[in-house]
C-alpha cells in the first residue's frame, strides 16, 4: 500500500524559512509525479509544488514561486519542500501528494483532482 509520511512543519517565524519531508513507500514505476499542496480553514487544496519523477521537471505554483523549493531524494524515497521569505499568509496544512494514474487532459498538474495518494499534512505555522 503507498503511505505518504510528511515531517518538518512546526512554528517559524515571519520571513524565516521551513523544510518538509515527505516519506514515501509503496510508490511503483507508474508514479508521475509528487507534490505538495496546501490548505487552510475555509479553502480548497491548492497547489505549491509538483516535480515529474522521470525528468525532474519541475511545476510551482504562482503562490511559491521564486521562494520555494521541491526536490527529490530517489535513493531515501524522500520527498522535500523547502520554503523561503514565510509570510502568516503560508500558515496551512501542507500535504504530500503523489501520482500515478492518467494526467486528465486539460487538468493542471497542480490540481488536487491530478493525484490519488495522500499524506495526513504537516501543520506549518507562520507567526510572531
Amino acid at each position: 500500500q503507498v503511505q505518504l509520511v510528511e515531517s518538518g512543519g512546526g512554528s517559524v517565524q515571519p520571513g524565516g524559512s521551513v523544510t518538509l519531508s515527505c516519506e514515501a513507500s509503496g510508490l511503483d514505476y507508474k508514479t508521475s509525479y509528487m507534490a505538495w499542496f496546501r490548505q487552510t480553514p475555509g479553502k480548497e487544496r491548492e497547489g505549491v509544488a509538483a516535480i515529474e519523477l522521470g525528468a525532474g521537471v519541475r511545476v510551482y505554483g504562482d503562490i511559491a514561486r521564486g521562494r520555494a523549493t521541491i526536490a527529490r531524494d530517489s535513493a531515501k524515497n524522500t520527498m522535500y519542500l523547502q520554503m523561503n521569505g514565510l509570510k502568516p499568509e503560508d500558515t496551512a496544512m501542507y500535504y504530500c501528494a503523489a501520482k500515478d494514474s492518467p494526467r486528465a487532459r486539460g487538468s493542471s498538474i497542480l490540481s488536487a483532482s491530478e493525484y490519488n495518494y495522500w499524506g495526513r499534512g504537516a501543520q506549518v505555522t507562520v507567526s510572531s
